[in-house]
């Protein structure tokens, strides 16, 4: 189904000229007053809204502002002459995505914002969809609609509901403790414990006995018995992450532990039966640890019957503004703030960046700008500390983006760097940058404030 569009401006010839670019991507509807644009917006749930400044008889701002309190995440673009850029600048801190100036100089660059307001509309309306089922079958959110999610989900759905061992690989971050809990969700075994504990962050003695369990007096400060996960999670699922940091003395009981389905507490002679499915998961390469000898290979061929490798940020086309949304909505209602959307400049700064901490990484640049901004609209300048691309020396590593961005995106992030380096060469002036540039200076002004480089 294509995406919704209304274009509100009393000048045909602007409505003509979106209506003529958008018509074979999105269902344009025109209103030219507040009047007609009132009616459409009751009849129709639009995706996108670009509404021109100054209406007859209206204030193409307040109607947004009307709109928006009947419709929070609506996503809006306002259309303004240069003289009321100035106002135009104050709606975007209010939560408007972006503002156009006409007359449009850069069809392009027009089609582009278009698109990229249409795409976190897009996301919005992904995450609640995707929020109310998941909390329909009590799943955890796993955010993402990109191809190799939705082949990544499809995987997991296949071996869910079968009895057997899953080894989750993939870097850090990329929410391997996520799709754990979702093979759970969606196993036979959902009813039953699930239990998870993180094998590189304890001490062997430690672990030891939180897997095995132990009787009173077993050791010093043992005051009384004490089940462990083998133990708890009888029916259900048993998650070990970064099992290659268990120690290889833990590798050889939990070998015995599969292979039988039984084991004894520390302390007893019993054996105690036990029947579990064990999920496990590494960023490393288990193949590569057995080689190496530091994971024993009759455990690895063990527990490596479905591998299942959860892609990278950087594989996930178009997640990550998904996620970022995702995030940005989780913590406006964790921290009672009321921030965002992203403006054009901070989504292309977010899909421009590695991301090497992948979606861990991304989540707690989200979480830090919600926690820093009193409110109001997420610009590429917030984002700074985690978007900056730098090279080994130091330098702006432009290229490496570059050779992985479409071309509009590409030019975005030579657009940015071009305009910092020319602020900085005129000190910070914007008409000496004007004159270098041969820019003139308030279009110099409009596309510094997308960037986030000039805030009044």
């Amino acid at each position: 189904m294509l995406p919704k569009i209304l274009v509100v401006d009393d000048d045909r010839y602007t409505r003509t000229l979106i209506e003529q670019m958008m018509r074979k991507t999105a269902e344009v509807h025109l209103a030219e007053d507040g009047a007609a644009a009132r009616k459409l917006f009751a009849a129709v749930d639009f995706n996108l809204v670009l509404m021109d400044q100054r209406l007859p008889r209206d204030n193409g701002l307040e109607l947004l502002r009307e709109f928006r309190a009947r419709r929070p995440k609506l996503v809006a673009i306002l259309i303004t002459g240069f003289a009321d850029v100035r106002d135009a600048v104050a709606a975007v801190r209010e939560g408007l995505f972006d503002y156009l100036t006409k007359p449009f100089e850069d069809l392009e660059a027009l089609e582009a914002v278009i698109g990229k307001a249409l795409e976190l509309d897009r996301a919005y309306r992904e995450i609640d969809s995707l929020r109310s089922r998941l909390a329909a079958e009590g799943a955890p959110d796993v955010v993402g609609q990109s191809p190799a999610m939705e082949r990544l989900l499809d995987q997991i759905r296949q071996v869910a509901g079968l009895d057997t061992t899953v080894l989750l690989e993939g870097e850090s971050g990329t929410g391997k403790d996520l799709i754990a809990k979702l093979i759970h969700t969606w196993s036979t075994r959902s009813s039953k414990p699930y239990l998870e504990v993180n094998c590189g962050g304890l001490p062997e003695s430690l672990l030891e006995s939180l897997l095995f369990g132990y009787e009173k007096g077993a050791f010093t400060g043992a005051g009384q018995a004490n089940p462990g996960y083998f133990e708890k999670a009888h029916g259900g699922n048993l998650f070990l992450d970064e099992i290659a940091d268990m120690s290889p003395k833990l590798q050889s009981s939990l070998l015995r532990v599969l292979q039988d389905h039984s084991f004894a507490r520390i302390g007893s002679t019993q054996t105690r039966t036990t029947d579990f499915r064990l999920i496990c998961a590494t960023n490393r390469s288990l193949a590569g640890e057995v080689k190496a000898g530091g994971f024993r290979e009759d455990l690895y061929y063990r527990i490596n019957v479905v591998a299942v490798r959860l892609p990278p940020l950087r594989e996930r086309e178009g997640d990550i503004i998904r996620l970022a949304a995702h995030f940005l909505d989780h913590y406006n209602t964790k921290f009672g703030k009321e921030c965002g959307p992203f403006t054009p400049a901070a989504v292309r700064a977010l899909e421009a960046c590695r991301w090497q901490g992948n979606v861990r990484e991304l989540q707690h640049c989200i979480e830090r700008v919600v926690a820093l901004q009193p409110g109001g609209v997420i610009d590429a300048i917030h984002l700074n500390p985690t978007t900056d691309h730098r090279s080994e020396e130091g330098q702006p590593d432009s290229a490496a983006p570059a050779q992985a961005l479409a071309y509009q995106d590409a030019r975005a992030v030579f657009e940015r760097e071009y305009l910092r380096r020319l602020l900085d060469g005129a000190g910070g002036n914007i008409s000496e940058a004007a004159r270098l540039s041969g820019i003139p200076r308030q279009n110099l002004y409009v596309r510094m404030k997308r960037w986030g480089f000039v805030t009044d």
